[in-house]
């Protein structure tokens, strides 16, 4: 069961944030060393824009003079509210909101939603949160319906699979799916009809969109990454062969093609809800804006960003149009500020290094994780996890709960791990999966997580403040370990 802002018991969730603030070591001298030198070198604008939209409002701080420093309780916060210390008529502003539900993180359970006997590469929710859809390696996409206990609202049999489904994307109106594997063509499944069993062409038509072109003479290539514009009239897809694709719906036919990377276009996205910025990471180690508007010349973006020394396996925007965090095989997240970026990367932006290793089968050289980039245009990094086997995804938490406060991503060490965007410490890591968790969603509304992994198990983190299991299952997955 999900618990809006006014539904937790007080008692409760203030027990369990006093463990959380204990067991992870909040007020240590180490951890507050490591914050102050991470705040020292973070972008004051997104420290001060992710306070403003997740603080509360001046006026419940000041409940009790000479505390201004410490965190504002949930109780003070219901107090203040029924008293209207902030004139707001006995509201909640968005930031009040975030400040309480952000502090209740997603670390209890698991419960078990699914478990499959392949490995599981995808794992999203909606927009709004009322489906889940989960991608596996043996050719099945799973459709949960979350607002009816998690029950299977769509199961479908990929068609033309090659190796293994590598994204999926859900239109914003809900009605379409599209999934891609390593192949340039994409499927899309209608979501909203009737049927629960959709096999490609044999029970449904999945329609296939072709992303190559006859000058291609035949030569295959896969896309790695795939996305909706926000208006749902487009897609654009990273591919292998090095380019970024945009295909118009509408007119059936790839719009815009750009050889994009000198390597694997391993992840892209939109930058904003225009649709006109697109974000690009590849295994060239470089993030690359491209600006539709403004194309300076074939093949040129608006700008690059430097700083990681391997390559890049996933973009997340923040959605503003300015800031977005990348996943690297160097073992780093990177926050970036699109407008630091340099119009070409330095003559010399390449770093030699005295190793060779393949993150798909090696363990990362201990001699280069303390290795940094002469040249890092990155705003903050932030480590702990690991990017080893696969093309493991990181992102923000949700906006309307959190305030975009943390970021979290899964990791090869078959874990979840969650930091706080401002001081970079490490503030919870779930433990229970015995396979690398290739990726992992935030509820947009709810303080709920689901984690995917290669080991086939598909589980739902909460924190419920009754405690009482998910509805669709009364049993706790068992290896289930948590560590903060």
């Amino acid at each position: 069961m999900f618990f809006g802002p006014n539904e937790f018991d007080a008692d409760e969730m203030g027990y369990a944030m006093s463990r959380l603030e204990t067991e992870s070591g909040v007020g240590s001298s180490s951890v507050s060393h490591r914050s102050s030198e991470h705040l020292a070198g973070l972008d004051q604008e997104i420290n001060q824009i992710t306070k403003l939209k997740s603080s509360p409002h001046q006026r419940y701080s000041r409940v009790v003079p000479g505390r201004h420093e410490l965190p504002v309780s949930t109780v003070r916060m219901l107090a203040g509210r029924e008293s209207n210390f902030s004139g707001r008529g006995g509201r909640f502003s968005a930031a009040d909101r975030c400040h309480m539900l952000s502090r209740y993180l997603p670390v209890k359970g698991p419960w078990l939603v699914d478990q499959m006997n392949s490995r599981a590469y995808v794992s999203q929710f909606s927009t709004d949160g009322s489906l889940f859809i989960a991608g596996f390696q043996g050719s099945h996409i799973r459709i949960y319906n979350v607002d009816k206990g998690w029950k299977v609202q769509k199961d479908i049999l990929a068609k033309s699979l090659r190796w293994t489904v590598t994204d999926t994307s859900l239109s914003p109106d809900q009605r379409n799916l599209v999934y891609a594997s390593m192949s340039p063509i994409v499927h899309i499944v209608d979501v909203g009809s009737g049927t629960t069993e959709s096999h490609a062409n044999v029970t449904e038509i999945h329609d296939g969109l072709d992303f190559s072109a006859d000058e291609d003479g035949g030569y295959s290539f896969g896309i790695f990454s795939v996305k909706f514009s926000t208006d749902g009239r487009e897609l654009v897809a990273g591919s292998s062969d090095d380019s970024i694709y945009v295909y118009d719906l509408e007119a059936n036919r790839v719009s815009l093609r750009t050889v994009a990377h000198t390597s694997d276009v391993n992840t892209v996205c939109f930058a904003d809800e225009s649709g006109n910025l697109i974000l690009s990471g590849g295994d060239d180690n470089l993030c690359k804006v491209w600006d539709r508007r403004c194309f300076i010349g074939r093949d040129k973006p608006a700008g690059v960003l430097v700083g990681h020394l391997e390559g890049v396996t996933f973009i997340d925007s923040r959605g503003d149009g300015r800031y977005f965090i990348s996943n690297g095989k160097d073992q780093t997240i990177k926050l970036w500020d699109i407008r630091k970026m340099s119009s070409t990367p330095p003559a010399k932006h390449e770093v030699h290094i005295n190793y060779e290793w393949d993150y798909r089968w090696m363990d990362y050289p201990p001699e280069a994780r303390d290795l940094k980039h002469p040249f890092d245009q990155s705003v903050s990094t932030y480590k702990g996890h690991s990017v080893l086997r696969t093309l493991i995804r990181c992102y923000f938490s949700p906006l309307h709960s959190t305030g975009q406060k943390y970021i979290y991503t899964g990791s090869n060490d078959s874990s979840v791990y969650i930091y706080d965007l401002v001081s970079g410490d490490k503030v919870a890591v779930l433990k229970h999966h015995s396979s690398p968790v290739r990726d992992c969603n935030w509820h947009p509304h709810y303080p709920t997580l689901i984690s995917s992994s290669w080991d086939g198990d598909l589980v739902i983190w909460e924190f419920p403040g009754s405690g009482e299991a998910p509805i669709m299952s009364k049993k706790r997955v068992r290896r289930r370990h948590l560590y903060y």
